[in-house]
């Protein structure tokens, strides 16, 4: 197993046969984590308020345990890494730090209206486009979740969005018509946070002038295990008035990327019944909860 040493922050990496350290630092998940980190624990010194400004945390070391590759030689990249790194404080206690590292994703609400509903029609009769696939982690063949996807190595999270739909969905729609609702929810607390401190107060400050706890700087994502994996997802959504007549044929349509190993099965549901219909599926109750709490606020 060889050491290299990193000079920002300065930490030791002990990496496994076969992963280069060029390679490792190419990892967009791994350099994205580490900067993270590095600030999150850069807090506990410049906020006297932090509950671990007295004793505060420091990333002593990182050991590479396993990565798994994408693709065939020579055209392989690295997507995933399973890492410990060890943190601790002076009085010898530590945190826990077993991190599976994949990367961001995206998931998106894609919700089919009747296009002979009228504005004040049956607010019940919002579909939602589910996918049904194997996903072996899981250890079901049979999945019910929002469709969604990895974003690639340079790839953006919208544009991913709009691949994974004309993928998995059969849809074709621009990027930049696509609503992120976690973005939407970032601003309004943003807005919210800000209209309720004193007008004298600097930004990311609280009233001593230190910075915020929630200073960190992490993504506008849901984060569905975060006891254990980097992965964060943004939830998109898109709404069309499509044909009445077409609902039906939402339903048992076969798509994905058989080349992926894809197999497919779309699901329409109503709106109404998401909740319960992917109640296995944080995304989906994600989505769900987004969808919601911007149509009490009035910001869809």
């Amino acid at each position: 197993m060889a050491t290299i040493t990193l000079n920002n922050p300065e930490v030791t990496v002990k990496l496994p046969e076969g992963l280069s350290e060029e390679r490792l630092l190419g990892f967009s998940p791994f350099n994205n984590w580490l900067a993270t980190l590095t600030r999150s624990l850069s807090l506990q010194h410049t906020n006297p308020s932090h509950p671990f400004h007295p004793d505060p945390y420091s990333l002593h070391n990182i050991t590479i345990q396993s990565f798994d590759l994408f693709g065939r030689p020579p055209q392989q990249r690295l997507a995933f890494l399973k890492l410990i790194a060890e943190i601790s404080n002076g009085a010898g206690e530590t945190l826990p730090g077993s991190i599976f590292l994949r990367g961001p994703s995206v998931a998106m609400l894609v919700v089919l209206i009747p296009d002979d509903l009228t504005p004040s029609g049956n607010h019940d009769e919002r579909f939602v486009v589910l996918t049904v696939q194997p996903r072996i982690p899981a250890g079901s063949l049979a999945f019910v979740e929002l469709p969604a996807g990895m974003v690639d190595e340079g790839g953006s999270f919208a544009g991913t969005a709009a691949q994974e739909i004309k993928e998995e969905l059969g849809l074709e729609i621009p990027a930049s018509e696509l609503l992120c609702l976690s973005d939407l929810v970032t601003t309004s607390y943003s807005n919210s946070s800000s209209s309720s401190s004193s007008s004298h107060l600097n930004e990311g400050s609280n009233e001593d002038g230190d910075e915020d706890l929630s200073d960190e700087k992490l993504p506008s994502a849901m984060y569905p295990s975060a006891g254990g994996c980097d992965e964060h997802i943004p939830i998109f959504m898109h709404e069309r008035r499509v044909p009445r007549d077409t609902l039906k044929e939402w339903t048992g349509k076969l798509t994905g990327l058989r080349e992926h190993g894809e197999r497919i099965t779309l699901k329409l549901v109503r709106m109404s019944d998401l909740w319960k219909e992917g109640a296995r599926d944080a995304k989906c109750l994600a989505a769900v909860a987004l969808w919601e709490g911007l149509k009490r606020e009035k910001r869809l």
